[in-house]
Formats: C-alpha cells, sequence, structure tokens
C-alpha cells in the first residue's frame, strides 16, 4: 500500500500517522513493514503487509476496505495537525482511470503494454469522426455524479442559509468545474484525439521556426548587402577625395 500527501505536507507526520494506523489496523494481526519516501515533491509511505495473519486468517482487501483505511488514515493526519479528508474520487470530480500501482509506473516510463492495448483497441472500434460505442457503466457514471452535483449543491445551498456565502459561491463554482464524466475507454479516445492535436500544434511550431530562420536570413543577408554597398561608396568616396586632392595640387604647381 501507498500513503501519500501533497507537496509541503511534514514528512515526519505522514510517517507517524501511517504508524499509527498500522499498529491500530494490524498490531495484532498481521506482520508489516513500511518506509518513508522523500525522492519525490509529495511525502508518501510504502507499506507491505503480510496477507496470512497470526492466527491463520487471510487479509481480504475489498474497495470497501480501502475506503475504511483512507478515513483512518486522514483521521490519524488529523489528530498530528496535518489538514486531511478521505473524500471519494468521485466527490473530487476525477474522472482518470485508476490503475494498479506496475501499470501505473510503467506509464509514467511509457513503457505500459496495459494501455497499448486498450488504446489498439479503442482506435480499432473508433469511428472517423472520433466516436467509439457508449459502454454499459456510463449510466452508473452519470448517476453518480448527479449524486454528487446533487449533494454539492445542498451544502451549499446549506453554506448560504449560515451566512457563509463566499464560501458557498466556491462550492457552486467547483460544481460548474467538474470535468465530464468519461468511461476509461473515452479517456483513452479523448487522450489520443489530444496528443494527435499536439502533433499538429508540434509541426505547426517547427514550419513556423523554419519561416523565421528563413526570414532571419534573409533579413541578415539584406543588411550584409547594405554593409557592402556602404563600403563600396564609402571606398569609392575616398578614391575620389584622393584624386581631387591630387588634381588641387597639380592646379597649384602649374
Amino acid at each position: 500500500m501507498i500513503f501519500s500527501m501533497p507537496a509541503g505536507t511534514p514528512p515526519n507526520r505522514v510517517l507517524a500517522a501511517v504508524k499509527d494506523f498500522a499498529r491500530e489496523e494490524f498490531g495484532a494481526k498481521h506482520r508489516y513493514a513500511m518506509v518513508l519516501h522523500t525522492d519525490e515533491p509529495h511525502p508518501h509511505v510504502h507499506m507491505v503487509v503480510k496477507a496470512m495473519g497470526y492466527e491463520g486468517t487471510r487479509l481480504n482487501v475489498r474497495k470497501a476496505t480501502l475506503r475504511e483505511w483512507r478515513r483512518q488514515f486522514a483521521q490519524h493526519l488529523l489528530e498530528h495537525g496535518v489538514a486531511a479528508n478521505a473524500t471519494e474520487r468521485a466527490a473530487r470530480g476525477v474522472t482518470m482511470p485508476q490503475k494498479q500501482d506496475g501499470i501505473y509506473r510503467a506509464e509514467r516510463r511509457r513503457d505500459s503494454t496495459h494501455w497499448r492495448q486498450r488504446t489498439a483497441a479503442v482506435a480499432r472500434e473508433m469511428t472517423p469522426d472520433g466516436e467509439i460505442k457508449p459502454e454499459p457503466g456510463k449510466a452508473d457514471l452519470l448517476e453518480t455524479r448527479r449524486r454528487i452535483v446533487r449533494g454539492w449543491n445542498e451544502i451549499a445551498g446549506d453554506l448560504a442559509r449560515q451566512g457563509q456565502a463566499d464560501l458557498a459561491h466556491e462550492v457552486r463554482q467547483f460544481v460548474m468545474q467538474l470535468p465530464p464524466v468519461r468511461t476509461e475507454r473515452e479517456w483513452i479516445r479523448d487522450r489520443m484525439l489530444e496528443q494527435a492535436k499536439g502533433s499538429e500544434r508540434a509541426k505547426l511550431a517547427d514550419r513556423w521556426k523554419q519561416d523565421a530562420l528563413a526570414s532571419w536570413q534573409v533579413f541578415r543577408g539584406q543588411q550584409r548587402q547594405a554593409e557592402q554597398a556602404r563600403l563600396r561608396e564609402l571606398e569609392h568616396a575616398g578614391k575620389q577625395s584622393r584624386k581631387n586632392s591630387r588634381t588641387h595640387r597639380d592646379d597649384r604647381t602649374r
């Protein structure tokens, strides 16, 4: 498991909160070990837990278990003076697909066979205008979003009635800025289209750089021609001056 907090959170407090959580959750049931990492801006703790407990009971981790562990971790952070709240991804408007740590790290290295296969499958299904068939789970995602929006709007209404108009306005602004609901295939499709646009922008940028370089070269050529013409004029003027001086001396001699 990885317990992570945003950059700026005191690492020693994150570690202390994880120790308290592990002691209460696994202390008399399972062996565990942990290590604090500060090699990235956000402090995080890696923990490994032996699945088979002291009494022969195997650890059974469900989604509800993970949510409860996040809630406990947040509570321990609060006890150590760190403002934390275990909000669900849906409540924060997070739509990016969540994968196992190995897939996530492979994707960061641009070396994920999972995402390559998923991307290839979406590319085969996508129509020329960028449409893909709706997934069965889209209806559930939309219903969850409606429930989340309704809950935030109720909170905004309560805040407004309590005289906290500014905070109520911030909540409503947050709701308005929630990203669109997307399934994993829609997210992959949108990322593919954005990367394609980025490639086009890169081509345009390269073309602009080439045009700018060509214009600069023309400008410098004109400058050099003007400098050479000026030098020729100066040289001609010098020759003419010397000729006039010789003519003047000859007239004086005569």
